[in-house]
């Protein structure tokens, strides 16, 4: 019998980035993916600022993301048009150059345009190197587990091995099969509609030249459909909606249907890959199940529209990571974990929903039930999510909102630490920079000494992983910015988490640093005194 801290079950976003991540962490890891490979269809495209500023610790993941398909790096400018050839497309996404110019004031990480094949192949290499343990061509056959540990049974191409973990990762995907056998229930409108997806070989210098658009919603009297298209010759992608009484779709029919959706009758056209796959709307009612965490699709199946899907997934891995992290270093409680399910579910339900909104209005005739009226704002959707859990303590007044505008948070218990730029012995950087190896107490210049001192009795006492950073001459405030982005004064602290979320603030100085120190983290961290 193996054993290892962690089995993951399933190679995709989720999976992938809960592998590395505790690779990172040194957590020994396994991860079984019944495919033989990462994928081959590119899948979802982009991921976004809160996904990479996870993945940022990674070493050189952000500069190998940001080189991967940089005609799209800029942004996606989206149109509905009736083809490609179409003179009058509607443009509904300007690629979004004034809200990555918000972004630019809110986070270093810049958003990628880099397909999910591309991307899963670089996580592999990055989690491979970090030590984590990928097994492709092994699927999962049984999982029991017990009040210890989960016992799984696993096939691969040198036959059936037992594989004893103490937690495991679902992250097998929409059709999860861990979630159907741990009996977790789900709701949402189920499976919408079924889509073909088209990799093709074809030279679209033609349409694409001086248009600057990647993403069309195709609808004419052939097919409704979205094509992503590359920079001109080379290969692109045609997602097309799939009628229910209609069969597989043949290399004949697929030629047929990108020259519609391309407006060229004659167009020489190569089938490089296809695949069928369904348009849903599932969440499940828990993503936890004793030992068994779920991730990724399996947690949250959504609509494509919208592009969150995979950036979602990502963060759901790497959140996994850092609390499994601290679980089994003893530095939380067990029921610390309890903490996903209660941050990360109303997430992923906000997230899906707005997605099946945008579903609507982009890609009739998908069934139109349910789609909420009003769509978060873009910025709030990607960097203004709240957390409300034991692993938050928060303020008195608290509205318990969900989400937020990002540029007025004021660093409050449940969200994200604001970017502010920082002067550390000649090197700029940014605050984000500071967080993922562990929780980090930041305190405004005057008073500082006491909290850092604070600091470090709590973390010899409790055995935590703890930065103490004062905002002093040597860690220099540039824009002199912290106290008031942070709400904190002279003598105030901020405790911020690895993932780094705002866990616990004084605004103020407090009479024993030390105790309240390790009252809060005795909070956080689920381990009564």
């Amino acid at each position: 019998m193996e054993r290892v801290p962690v089995l993951v079950v399933g190679g995709g976003y989720a999976g992938l980035s809960a592998a590395a991540l505790l690779a990172w962490r040194e957590v020994p890891v396994t991860l079984v993916e019944r495919r033989p490979s990462t994928s081959v269809q590119p899948k979802a495209f982009g991921i976004g600022p809160r996904a990479i500023e996870l993945l940022r610790p990674l070493p050189g993941i952000e500069d190998e993301l940001a080189g991967i398909w940089a005609g799209i790096g800029d942004g996606m400018r989206i149109a509905i048009a009736r083809d490609l050839a179409d003179p009058e497309p509607h443009l509904i996404s300007d690629g979004g150059q004034a809200e990555y110019a918000a972004l630019a004031e809110l986070t270093p990480a810049a958003p990628v345009g880099a397909p999910q094949a591309d991307v899963e192949r670089v996580l592999r290499v990055k989690a491979e190197e970090l030590g984590a343990d990928l097994r492709f061509s092994t699927e999962l056959v049984s999982l029991e587990q017990d009040d210890d540990g989960v016992t799984a049974l696993v096939r691969g191409k040198d036959g059936d091995r037992v594989i004893r973990a103490d937690y495991v990762v679902a992250a097998d995907g929409h059709h999860s099969e861990l979630r159907t056998a741990l009996g977790v229930p789900t709701s949402g409108h189920g499976t919408l509609s079924r889509m073909c997806s088209i990799m093709f070989d074809a030279d679209l210098s033609e349409l694409v030249r001086e248009r600057e658009v990647t993403l069309w919603y195709v609808r004419n009297d052939t097919l409704t459909g979205a094509l992503v298209t590359g920079a001109g010759a080379g290969a692109h992608v045609l997602g097309v909606h799939q009628a229910a009484d209609e069969g597989p779709f043949t290399a004949e029919r697929c030629v047929e249907l990108v020259r519609a959706a391309t407006g060229r009758p004659g167009l020489d056209v190569r089938i490089l890959d296809r695949a069928t796959f369904g348009i849903a709307h599932v969440l499940a009612g828990s993503y936890r199940a004793g030992r068994v965490f779920l991730a990724g699709d399996a947690a949250h199946t959504m609509p494509p529209t919208g592009g969150q899907g995979g950036s979602t997934a990502l963060q759901d891995g790497a959140d996994l990571a850092w609390r499994l992290w601290l679980v089994l270093t003893g530095q939380a409680g067990p029921a610390f974990l309890d903490t996903y399910d209660a941050e990360r579910r109303p997430v992923g339900t906000l997230t899906a929903d707005a997605q099946l909104a945008e579903l609507g209005a982009r890609m009739p005739p998908a069934a139109r039930i349910g789609y909420p009226e009003r769509l978060p704002d873009p910025l709030h959707a990607l960097l203004g999510h709240r957390y409300h859990s034991t692993a938050i303590l928060d303020e008195p007044g608290d509205d318990g909102s969900i989400l937020e505008d990002p540029r007025l948070a004021g660093g409050k218990p449940g969200s994200r630490a604001p970017h502010i730029v920082l002067d550390w012995d000649g090197q700029r950087l940014s605050t984000i920079d500071l967080f993922g190896s562990g929780f980090v107490l930041m305190a405004a210049k005057r008073g500082s000494q006491a909290w850092m001192e604070a600091g470090r009795q709590v973390k010899e006492r409790l055995g935590v992983r703890l930065t103490r950073l004062p905002m002093d001459d040597e860690l220099l405030d540039v824009e002199g910015r912290f106290e008031e982005r942070y709400g904190v004064s002279g003598g105030g602290a901020v405790l911020v988490r690895p993932d780094g979320y705002v866990a616990w603030r004084s605004p103020g100085p407090v009479t024993d640093p030390a105790a309240t120190l390790e009252h809060v983290l005795r909070q956080i961290l689920s381990r009564p005194a």
